[in-house]
Protein backbone atom coordinates (compact mmCIF):
# COMPACT_ATOMS: atom_id res chain seq x y z
CA UNK A 1 0.00 0.00 0.00
CA UNK A 2 2.86 2.37 0.89
CA UNK A 3 4.63 1.60 -2.43
CA UNK A 4 1.43 2.29 -4.37
CA UNK A 5 0.89 5.56 -2.54
CA UNK A 6 4.47 6.65 -3.17
CA UNK A 7 4.08 6.02 -6.92
CA UNK A 8 0.85 8.00 -7.06
CA UNK A 9 2.15 10.74 -4.80
CA UNK A 10 5.22 11.20 -7.00
CA UNK A 11 2.92 12.11 -9.88
CA UNK A 12 0.85 14.53 -7.80
CA UNK A 13 3.32 16.59 -5.83
CA UNK A 14 6.70 18.09 -6.39
CA UNK A 15 9.11 17.56 -3.48
CA UNK A 16 11.79 20.16 -3.07
CA UNK A 17 14.23 19.77 -0.15
CA UNK A 18 11.57 18.23 2.20
CA UNK A 19 8.97 20.99 1.37
CA UNK A 20 5.72 19.87 -0.22
CA UNK A 21 4.38 22.36 -2.81
CA UNK A 22 0.71 23.18 -2.53
CA UNK A 23 0.40 24.09 -6.19
CA UNK A 24 -2.49 22.18 -7.72
CA UNK A 25 -2.00 19.61 -10.40
CA UNK A 26 -4.62 18.22 -12.68
CA UNK A 27 -4.07 14.59 -11.72
CA UNK A 28 -3.97 15.02 -7.91
CA UNK A 29 -7.67 14.21 -7.55
CA UNK A 30 -7.25 10.69 -9.02
CA UNK A 31 -4.59 9.86 -6.41
CA UNK A 32 -6.64 11.43 -3.65
CA UNK A 33 -9.66 9.32 -4.50
CA UNK A 34 -7.97 6.04 -5.47
CA UNK A 35 -5.42 5.76 -2.68
CA UNK A 36 -7.94 5.51 0.22
CA UNK A 37 -9.89 2.80 -1.68
CA UNK A 38 -6.69 0.89 -2.46
CA UNK A 39 -5.64 1.22 1.18
CA UNK A 40 -9.03 -0.01 2.35
CA UNK A 41 -8.94 -3.00 0.00
CA UNK A 42 -5.38 -4.08 0.79
CA UNK A 43 -4.83 -3.05 4.43
CA UNK A 44 -4.15 -6.03 6.70
CA UNK A 45 -5.72 -6.23 10.12
CA UNK A 46 -3.24 -4.62 12.53
CA UNK A 47 -3.36 -2.70 15.78
CA UNK A 48 -4.80 0.77 15.18
CA UNK A 49 -2.83 3.98 15.70
CA UNK A 50 -4.68 5.97 18.37
CA UNK A 51 -4.48 9.75 17.84
CA UNK A 52 -4.64 11.31 21.30
CA UNK A 53 -3.79 15.00 20.70
CA UNK A 54 -3.66 17.74 18.01
CA UNK A 55 -1.77 20.83 19.29
CA UNK A 56 -1.10 24.25 17.69
CA UNK A 57 1.90 26.46 18.52
CA UNK A 58 2.05 29.49 16.22
CA UNK A 59 2.30 28.12 12.70
CA UNK A 60 3.28 24.59 13.92
CA UNK A 61 0.68 21.82 14.29
CA UNK A 62 1.71 18.63 16.23
CA UNK A 63 -0.34 15.40 15.82
CA UNK A 64 0.44 12.75 18.54
CA UNK A 65 -0.43 9.04 18.18
CA UNK A 66 0.30 5.66 19.80
CA UNK A 67 2.62 4.57 16.94
CA UNK A 68 4.40 5.91 13.90
CA UNK A 69 1.90 7.43 11.47
CA UNK A 70 1.27 6.08 7.94
CA UNK A 71 -0.22 9.13 6.16
CA UNK A 72 -1.08 10.85 2.87
CA UNK A 73 -1.72 14.59 2.19
CA UNK A 74 -3.40 16.85 -0.32
CA UNK A 75 -4.29 20.57 -0.44
CA UNK A 76 -7.45 22.49 -1.07
CA UNK A 77 -7.94 26.17 -1.98
CA UNK A 78 -10.47 28.92 -1.32
CA UNK A 79 -9.87 28.98 1.52
CA UNK A 80 -6.37 27.41 1.74
CA UNK A 81 -6.41 24.04 3.54
CA UNK A 82 -4.04 21.13 4.12
CA UNK A 83 -5.66 17.66 4.45
CA UNK A 84 -3.71 14.85 6.25
CA UNK A 85 -5.19 11.29 6.11
CA UNK A 86 -3.61 8.88 8.64
CA UNK A 87 -4.42 5.24 7.72
CA UNK A 88 -5.26 2.52 10.28
CA UNK A 89 -5.87 5.21 12.91
CA UNK A 90 -8.66 6.47 15.15
CA UNK A 91 -9.12 9.53 17.39
CA UNK A 92 -9.31 9.32 21.14
CA UNK A 93 -10.63 12.36 23.09
CA UNK A 94 -9.71 14.76 20.24
CA UNK A 95 -12.42 17.40 19.47
CA UNK A 96 -13.93 17.55 15.98
CA UNK A 97 -13.17 21.30 15.64
CA UNK A 98 -10.42 23.47 17.16
CA UNK A 99 -10.74 27.28 16.60
CA UNK A 100 -7.29 28.93 16.42
CA UNK A 101 -7.17 32.28 14.56
CA UNK A 102 -3.52 33.12 15.41
CA UNK A 103 -2.83 34.91 12.09
CA UNK A 104 -1.52 31.74 10.39
CA UNK A 105 -3.87 28.91 11.30
CA UNK A 106 -7.58 29.67 11.29
CA UNK A 107 -9.02 26.38 12.60
CA UNK A 108 -8.49 22.59 12.69
CA UNK A 109 -11.18 19.98 11.96
CA UNK A 110 -11.00 16.19 12.50
CA UNK A 111 -13.06 13.34 11.02
CA UNK A 112 -12.94 9.51 11.01
CA UNK A 113 -13.74 7.16 8.06
CA UNK A 114 -14.00 3.38 7.71
CA UNK A 115 -13.81 0.82 10.54
CA UNK A 116 -11.25 -1.46 12.13
CA UNK A 117 -8.23 -2.06 9.84
CA UNK A 118 -9.66 0.31 7.18
CA UNK A 119 -10.06 3.22 9.63
CA UNK A 120 -8.73 6.62 8.46
CA UNK A 121 -8.21 9.61 10.76
CA UNK A 122 -8.38 12.90 8.79
CA UNK A 123 -6.92 16.20 10.06
CA UNK A 124 -7.86 19.35 8.03
CA UNK A 125 -5.76 22.46 8.79
CA UNK A 126 -7.16 25.83 7.58
CA UNK A 127 -4.72 28.72 6.90
CA UNK A 128 -5.19 32.50 6.56
CA UNK A 129 -3.33 32.39 3.21
CA UNK A 130 -1.60 29.97 0.91
CA UNK A 131 1.52 28.57 2.57
CA UNK A 132 4.12 25.89 1.98
CA UNK A 133 4.04 23.23 4.74
CA UNK A 134 6.94 21.05 5.91
CA UNK A 135 5.66 17.68 7.32
CA UNK A 136 8.10 15.63 9.39
CA UNK A 137 7.47 12.29 11.21
CA UNK A 138 9.21 12.34 14.59
CA UNK A 139 8.62 9.04 16.41
CA UNK A 140 4.86 8.75 17.03
CA UNK A 141 4.28 12.42 16.11
CA UNK A 142 3.60 14.32 12.86
CA UNK A 143 4.94 17.91 12.97
CA UNK A 144 3.49 20.32 10.34
CA UNK A 145 5.46 23.59 10.05
CA UNK A 146 4.80 26.63 7.77
CA UNK A 147 7.97 26.83 5.64
CA UNK A 148 7.42 30.35 4.14
CA UNK A 149 4.84 33.04 3.50
CA UNK A 150 2.35 32.53 0.65
CA UNK A 151 0.93 35.12 -1.67
CA UNK A 152 -1.22 38.03 -0.62
CA UNK A 153 -4.76 37.26 0.41
CA UNK A 154 -5.86 39.63 -2.44
CA UNK A 155 -3.66 40.19 -5.52
CA UNK A 156 -3.00 43.76 -6.82
CA UNK A 157 -4.81 44.65 -10.08
CA UNK A 158 -2.50 44.66 -13.11
CA UNK A 159 -1.59 47.95 -14.77
CA UNK A 160 -2.39 50.08 -11.82
CA UNK A 161 0.25 52.29 -10.41
CA UNK A 162 0.61 54.04 -7.13
CA UNK A 163 -0.14 57.77 -7.20
CA UNK A 164 2.82 60.12 -7.52
CA UNK A 165 3.82 62.39 -4.75
CA UNK A 166 2.34 65.81 -5.00
CA UNK A 167 -0.90 64.61 -6.70
CA UNK A 168 -3.95 66.29 -5.65
CA UNK A 169 -6.40 64.82 -3.23
CA UNK A 170 -8.91 64.24 -5.97
CA UNK A 171 -6.45 62.31 -8.02
CA UNK A 172 -5.54 60.26 -4.96
CA UNK A 173 -9.17 59.49 -4.25
CA UNK A 174 -9.78 58.54 -7.86
CA UNK A 175 -6.72 56.35 -7.87
CA UNK A 176 -7.82 54.69 -4.66
CA UNK A 177 -11.26 54.07 -6.02
CA UNK A 178 -9.82 52.66 -9.19
CA UNK A 179 -7.46 50.44 -7.25
CA UNK A 180 -10.33 49.27 -5.02
CA UNK A 181 -12.43 48.42 -8.05
CA UNK A 182 -9.52 46.59 -9.63
CA UNK A 183 -8.98 44.66 -6.46
CA UNK A 184 -12.68 43.80 -6.18
CA UNK A 185 -12.69 42.65 -9.78
CA UNK A 186 -9.53 40.58 -9.25
CA UNK A 187 -11.06 39.07 -6.14
CA UNK A 188 -14.27 38.23 -7.97
CA UNK A 189 -12.30 36.72 -10.87
CA UNK A 190 -10.19 34.70 -8.40
CA UNK A 191 -13.32 33.50 -6.58
CA UNK A 192 -14.95 32.45 -9.86
CA UNK A 193 -11.78 30.63 -10.93
CA UNK A 194 -11.59 28.93 -7.57
CA UNK A 195 -15.23 27.87 -7.78
CA UNK A 196 -14.73 26.56 -11.29
CA UNK A 197 -11.58 24.71 -10.20
CA UNK A 198 -13.34 23.30 -7.09
CA UNK A 199 -16.30 22.14 -9.16
CA UNK A 200 -13.93 20.50 -11.64
CA UNK A 201 -12.08 18.85 -8.78
CA UNK A 202 -15.35 17.63 -7.23
CA UNK A 203 -16.53 16.20 -10.59
CA UNK A 204 -13.21 14.49 -11.14
CA UNK A 205 -13.29 13.22 -7.58
CA UNK A 206 -16.82 11.88 -7.99
CA UNK A 207 -15.91 10.22 -11.30
CA UNK A 208 -12.74 8.73 -9.82
CA UNK A 209 -14.69 7.59 -6.74
CA UNK A 210 -17.35 5.96 -8.94
CA UNK A 211 -14.67 4.26 -11.06
CA UNK A 212 -12.84 3.14 -7.95
CA UNK A 213 -16.10 1.91 -6.46
CA UNK A 214 -16.89 -0.02 -9.64
CA UNK A 215 -13.39 -1.48 -9.70
CA UNK A 216 -13.61 -2.31 -6.02
CA UNK A 217 -17.01 -3.95 -6.48
CA UNK A 218 -15.73 -5.91 -9.49
CA UNK A 219 -12.65 -6.96 -7.51
CA UNK A 220 -14.85 -7.88 -4.55
CA UNK A 221 -17.12 -9.93 -6.83
CA UNK A 222 -14.09 -11.60 -8.37
CA UNK A 223 -12.64 -12.36 -4.96
CA UNK A 224 -16.03 -13.58 -3.73
CA UNK A 225 -16.36 -15.86 -6.75
CA UNK A 226 -12.80 -17.09 -6.19
CA UNK A 227 -13.58 -17.68 -2.52
CA UNK A 228 -16.81 -19.50 -3.45
CA UNK A 229 -14.97 -21.66 -5.98
CA UNK A 230 -12.24 -22.34 -3.47
CA UNK A 231 -14.85 -23.12 -0.84
CA UNK A 232 -16.68 -25.46 -3.22
CA UNK A 233 -13.41 -27.16 -4.07
CA UNK A 234 -12.56 -27.46 -0.38
CA UNK A 235 -16.04 -28.83 0.34
CA UNK A 236 -15.67 -31.39 -2.46
CA UNK A 237 -12.25 -32.34 -1.15
CA UNK A 238 -13.68 -32.55 2.37
CA UNK A 239 -16.54 -34.76 1.14
CA UNK A 240 -14.09 -36.97 -0.75
CA UNK A 241 -11.85 -37.14 2.30
CA UNK A 242 -14.86 -37.90 4.50
CA UNK A 243 -15.98 -40.65 2.11
CA UNK A 244 -12.48 -42.07 2.07
CA UNK A 245 -12.32 -41.96 5.86
CA UNK A 246 -15.79 -43.51 6.07
CA UNK A 247 -14.71 -46.35 3.82
CA UNK A 248 -11.53 -46.78 5.82
CA UNK A 249 -13.53 -46.70 9.05
CA UNK A 250 -15.98 -49.27 7.63
CA UNK A 251 -13.08 -51.48 6.55
CA UNK A 252 -11.41 -51.12 9.92
CA UNK A 253 -14.73 -51.75 11.69
CA UNK A 254 -15.30 -54.88 9.61
CA UNK A 255 -11.80 -56.12 10.31
CA UNK A 256 -12.20 -55.21 13.97
CA UNK A 257 -15.54 -57.04 14.12
CA UNK A 258 -13.99 -60.14 12.55
CA UNK A 259 -11.06 -59.93 14.96
CA UNK A 260 -13.45 -59.40 17.87
CA UNK A 261 -15.53 -62.41 16.79
CA UNK A 262 -12.42 -64.55 16.46
CA UNK A 263 -11.16 -63.34 19.83
CA UNK A 264 -14.59 -63.98 21.37
CA UNK A 265 -14.60 -67.52 20.02
CA UNK A 266 -11.07 -68.08 21.27
CA UNK A 267 -11.99 -66.64 24.68
CA UNK A 268 -15.13 -68.79 24.77
CA UNK A 269 -13.10 -71.92 23.97
CA UNK A 270 -10.49 -70.91 26.51
CA UNK A 271 -13.19 -70.22 29.10
CA UNK A 272 -14.78 -73.63 28.41
CA UNK A 273 -11.43 -75.37 28.77
CA UNK A 274 -10.68 -73.38 31.90
CA UNK A 275 -14.12 -74.17 33.33
CA UNK A 276 -13.59 -77.90 32.65
CA UNK A 277 -10.15 -77.72 34.26
CA UNK A 278 -11.61 -75.83 37.22
CA UNK A 279 -14.37 -78.45 37.60
CA UNK A 280 -11.84 -81.27 37.43
CA UNK A 281 -9.63 -79.48 39.97
CA UNK A 282 -12.62 -78.92 42.26
CA UNK A 283 -13.52 -82.62 42.05
CA UNK A 284 -9.93 -83.61 42.78
CA UNK A 285 -9.77 -81.14 45.67
CA UNK A 286 -13.12 -82.46 46.99
CA UNK A 287 -11.78 -86.02 46.80
CA UNK A 288 -8.55 -84.97 48.53
CA UNK A 289 -10.54 -83.04 51.13
CA UNK A 290 -12.79 -86.06 51.74
CA UNK A 291 -9.78 -88.36 52.09
CA UNK A 292 -8.07 -85.81 54.31
CA UNK A 293 -11.20 -85.49 56.44
CA UNK A 294 -11.42 -89.28 56.79
CA UNK A 295 -7.73 -89.44 57.68
CA UNK A 296 -8.17 -86.56 60.16
CA UNK A 297 -11.16 -88.35 61.67
CA UNK A 298 -9.14 -91.54 62.05
CA UNK A 299 -6.22 -89.62 63.53
CA UNK A 300 -8.59 -87.83 65.88
CA UNK A 301 -10.14 -91.11 66.97
CA UNK A 302 -6.71 -92.67 67.43
CA UNK A 303 -5.52 -89.60 69.33
CA UNK A 304 -8.68 -89.64 71.48
CA UNK A 305 -8.14 -93.33 72.20
CA UNK A 306 -4.48 -92.68 72.99
CA UNK A 307 -5.44 -89.75 75.22
CA UNK A 308 -8.07 -91.87 76.95
CA UNK A 309 -5.51 -94.60 77.46
CA UNK A 310 -2.99 -92.06 78.72
CA UNK A 311 -5.64 -90.55 81.01
CA UNK A 312 -6.41 -93.99 82.36
CA UNK A 313 -2.72 -94.65 82.85
CA UNK A 314 -2.36 -91.31 84.59
CA UNK A 315 -5.37 -92.10 86.78
CA UNK A 316 -3.90 -95.49 87.57
CA UNK A 317 -0.52 -93.87 88.35
CA UNK A 318 -2.22 -91.23 90.47
CA UNK A 319 -4.23 -93.88 92.28
CA UNK A 320 -1.11 -95.98 92.76
CA UNK A 321 0.81 -92.94 93.99
CA UNK A 322 -2.08 -92.07 96.27
CA UNK A 323 -2.15 -95.59 97.61
CA UNK A 324 1.60 -95.47 97.98
CA UNK A 325 1.38 -92.12 99.74
CA UNK A 326 -1.36 -93.45 101.96
CA UNK A 327 0.72 -96.52 102.70
CA UNK A 328 3.77 -94.33 103.34
CA UNK A 329 1.68 -92.06 105.53
CA UNK A 330 0.27 -95.03 107.41
CA UNK A 331 3.74 -96.49 107.73
CA UNK A 332 5.05 -93.11 108.85
CA UNK A 333 2.26 -92.84 111.34
CA UNK A 334 2.91 -96.38 112.52
CA UNK A 335 6.60 -95.60 112.78
CA UNK A 336 5.78 -92.37 114.57
CA UNK A 337 3.36 -94.16 116.86
CA UNK A 338 5.91 -96.90 117.50
CA UNK A 339 8.57 -94.30 118.10
CA UNK A 340 6.23 -92.36 120.33
CA UNK A 341 5.34 -95.56 122.20
CA UNK A 342 9.02 -96.40 122.49
CA UNK A 343 9.77 -92.85 123.62
CA UNK A 344 6.88 -93.08 126.01
CA UNK A 345 8.15 -96.37 127.35
CA UNK A 346 11.65 -94.94 127.62
CA UNK A 347 10.18 -91.88 129.31
CA UNK A 348 8.20 -94.06 131.66
CA UNK A 349 11.27 -96.18 132.32
CA UNK A 350 13.31 -93.06 132.88
CA UNK A 351 10.56 -91.65 135.04
CA UNK A 352 10.40 -94.89 137.02
CA UNK A 353 14.15 -94.88 137.38
CA UNK A 354 14.06 -91.26 138.33
CA UNK A 355 11.31 -91.99 140.78
CA UNK A 356 13.36 -94.79 142.27
CA UNK A 357 16.33 -92.45 142.48
CA UNK A 358 14.13 -89.86 144.05
CA UNK A 359 12.79 -92.34 146.58
CA UNK A 360 16.32 -93.40 147.34
CA UNK A 361 17.34 -89.77 147.60
CA UNK A 362 14.33 -89.02 149.73
CA UNK A 363 15.22 -91.91 151.99
CA UNK A 364 18.77 -90.58 152.25
CA UNK A 365 17.51 -87.10 152.72
CA UNK A 366 14.99 -88.13 155.32
CA UNK A 367 17.77 -89.60 157.21
CA UNK A 368 19.79 -86.42 156.97
CA UNK A 369 17.05 -83.88 157.09
CA UNK A 370 13.35 -84.35 157.09
CA UNK A 371 12.75 -80.85 155.73
CA UNK A 372 14.71 -81.51 152.49
CA UNK A 373 12.77 -82.96 149.60
CA UNK A 374 13.50 -82.98 145.91
CA UNK A 375 11.24 -80.98 143.53
CA UNK A 376 11.46 -80.18 139.77
CA UNK A 377 12.12 -76.58 138.62
CA UNK A 378 9.13 -74.55 137.42
CA UNK A 379 8.35 -71.61 135.10
CA UNK A 380 6.24 -68.62 135.99
CA UNK A 381 2.71 -68.74 134.63
CA UNK A 382 0.78 -65.86 133.22
CA UNK A 383 -0.68 -65.13 136.63
CA UNK A 384 2.74 -65.12 138.31
CA UNK A 385 2.21 -68.37 140.27
CA UNK A 386 4.61 -71.34 140.17
CA UNK A 387 3.65 -74.31 137.90
CA UNK A 388 5.17 -77.67 138.53
CA UNK A 389 7.00 -79.37 135.65
CA UNK A 390 7.52 -83.09 135.76
CA UNK A 391 10.76 -84.77 134.85
CA UNK A 392 9.08 -86.82 132.12
CA UNK A 393 10.00 -86.05 128.51
CA UNK A 394 7.35 -83.83 126.91
CA UNK A 395 5.91 -84.05 123.41
CA UNK A 396 5.33 -81.05 121.02
CA UNK A 397 1.94 -81.59 119.44
CA UNK A 398 1.28 -78.31 117.58
CA UNK A 399 2.96 -75.13 116.26
CA UNK A 400 0.49 -72.41 115.28
CA UNK A 401 0.04 -68.70 114.32
CA UNK A 402 -2.86 -66.31 115.05
CA UNK A 403 -3.64 -62.68 114.24
CA UNK A 404 -5.16 -60.95 117.26
CA UNK A 405 -6.20 -57.39 117.98
CA UNK A 406 -2.99 -55.36 118.09
CA UNK A 407 -0.68 -58.39 118.17
CA UNK A 408 0.47 -61.45 116.22
CA UNK A 409 0.66 -64.66 118.30
CA UNK A 410 2.93 -67.69 117.86
CA UNK A 411 1.79 -70.55 120.09
CA UNK A 412 3.23 -74.02 120.88
CA UNK A 413 1.17 -76.81 122.38
CA UNK A 414 2.71 -79.75 124.36
CA UNK A 415 1.24 -82.72 126.13
CA UNK A 416 2.00 -81.14 129.51
CA UNK A 417 3.75 -78.05 130.91
CA UNK A 418 7.39 -77.77 129.88
CA UNK A 419 10.46 -75.86 130.93
CA UNK A 420 11.49 -73.30 128.27
CA UNK A 421 13.77 -70.34 127.59
CA UNK A 422 13.44 -67.37 125.15
CA UNK A 423 16.34 -65.42 123.60
CA UNK A 424 16.73 -62.73 120.87
CA UNK A 425 19.31 -63.07 118.07
CA UNK A 426 19.21 -60.02 115.77
CA UNK A 427 15.90 -60.19 113.92
CA UNK A 428 15.14 -63.65 115.28
CA UNK A 429 13.54 -64.88 118.52
CA UNK A 430 14.55 -68.44 119.63
CA UNK A 431 12.28 -70.52 121.91
CA UNK A 432 13.98 -73.56 123.51
CA UNK A 433 11.72 -76.38 124.88
CA UNK A 434 13.73 -78.50 127.29
CA UNK A 435 13.39 -82.31 127.50
CA UNK A 436 10.91 -82.26 124.57
CA UNK A 437 10.49 -84.16 121.36
CA UNK A 438 8.31 -83.78 118.18
CA UNK A 439 5.47 -86.32 117.84
CA UNK A 440 5.10 -86.07 114.01
CA UNK A 441 7.25 -84.85 111.11
CA UNK A 442 4.49 -82.39 110.02
CA UNK A 443 5.19 -80.40 113.20
CA UNK A 444 8.70 -79.69 111.90
CA UNK A 445 7.40 -77.97 108.73
CA UNK A 446 8.02 -74.18 108.69
CA UNK A 447 5.14 -71.65 108.80
CA UNK A 448 5.39 -68.82 106.17
CA UNK A 449 3.54 -65.75 107.56
CA UNK A 450 5.12 -63.12 105.26
CA UNK A 451 1.76 -62.45 103.53
CA UNK A 452 0.17 -61.21 106.79
CA UNK A 453 0.39 -57.73 108.26
CA UNK A 454 2.65 -58.92 111.07
CA UNK A 455 6.24 -58.52 112.24
CA UNK A 456 6.56 -62.34 112.00
CA UNK A 457 7.94 -63.60 108.67
CA UNK A 458 8.54 -67.28 109.39
CA UNK A 459 8.23 -69.89 112.20
CA UNK A 460 10.74 -72.76 111.85
CA UNK A 461 10.57 -75.67 114.44
CA UNK A 462 13.40 -78.23 114.60
CA UNK A 463 14.62 -80.98 116.96
CA UNK A 464 17.92 -80.36 118.75
CA UNK A 465 19.09 -83.39 120.78
CA UNK A 466 16.66 -83.91 123.62
CA UNK A 467 15.25 -80.40 123.13
CA UNK A 468 13.08 -78.66 120.52
CA UNK A 469 14.15 -75.29 119.08
CA UNK A 470 11.60 -72.94 117.47
CA UNK A 471 13.20 -70.03 115.51
CA UNK A 472 10.89 -67.06 114.81
CA UNK A 473 12.20 -64.77 112.01
CA UNK A 474 10.98 -61.14 112.22
CA UNK A 475 10.43 -58.52 109.51
CA UNK A 476 11.86 -56.00 111.96
CA UNK A 477 12.56 -55.88 115.68
CA UNK A 478 9.30 -55.71 117.63
CA UNK A 479 8.43 -55.96 121.35
CA UNK A 480 6.92 -59.27 122.45
CA UNK A 481 5.60 -61.06 125.56
CA UNK A 482 6.07 -64.81 126.34
CA UNK A 483 3.90 -66.82 128.74
CA UNK A 484 2.75 -70.40 129.45
CA UNK A 485 -0.80 -71.33 130.35
CA UNK A 486 -1.16 -75.04 131.09
CA UNK A 487 0.45 -76.92 128.24
CA UNK A 488 0.40 -73.89 125.77
CA UNK A 489 3.29 -71.43 125.42
CA UNK A 490 2.40 -68.19 123.52
CA UNK A 491 4.58 -65.32 122.25
CA UNK A 492 2.60 -62.13 121.41
CA UNK A 493 4.41 -59.67 119.01
CA UNK A 494 3.08 -56.13 118.87
CA UNK A 495 2.02 -55.15 115.32
CA UNK A 496 3.54 -51.92 114.02
CA UNK A 497 2.45 -52.30 110.38
CA UNK A 498 4.29 -53.77 107.43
Amino acid sequence: MEACWCVIASTLFCQREGVWSMKPFAAWLLGVVLVPFVALAQAPATNLNTITAVQVNGGTVTISGSQKANFTTFTMTDPPRLVIDISEAVFSEVPEEIQVGNGTVTAIRTASYGSEASSIARVLIGYEREVEADIQAQGNQLVVRVAGGGGQAVAQAPGTEKPQAGSSAADAAAAAAAERQAQEKAAADAAAAARAEREAQERASAEAAAAAKRDAEAEARRQEEARAASQRQQEEQARAEAERKRQEEASRASAQAAADEKRRQEESAKASAQSAAEEKRRQEEAARASAQAAADERRAQQQAAAEEQERRKAAARAEAEQRKAAQQSAAEERRAAAQAAAEERRAQQEAAAEERRQRQAEARASRESRQNQAVEPSRPSSSGSEASVSSRRKTLTLVGFQQQSGASRVFIRTNEPVSYSVSERGRSVVLELENTRVDASNNTLPLDTSYFATPVLRVDPSASGRDVRITIQLRQSAPFQARQEGNVISLDFQRTGR
